[in-house]
């Protein structure tokens, strides 16, 4: 699998990553919170062809953001 995104492209997502904790959004990766070190493997290419895809969650009433989720899918 092709890496896609460059350093200075994984710099800057992470960096906004930072800013979305620092306002108390939880980074979520397979389901637990977790700390900056953690957040490379997003970025990780694997042999079964899975990549990390982000969904950001939103309160339903008042449409504030509560998580970033990243969960593993497939390309097939």
């Amino acid at each position: 699998m092709e890496d896609s995104m460059d350093e200075n492209g994984k710099d800057s997502y992470i960096a906004g990553m930072k800013r979305y904790r620092e306002r108390g959004i939880p980074i979520v990766i397979d389901g637990e919170k977790c700390t900056e070190p953690d957040w490379n493997r997003i970025f990780e290419a694997r042999e079964d062809n899975s990549f990390y895809m982000a969904d950001f969650v939103s309160d339903e009433k008042t449409g504030k953001l509560t998580e970033i989720r990243f969960d593993r899918v497939y390309h097939r």
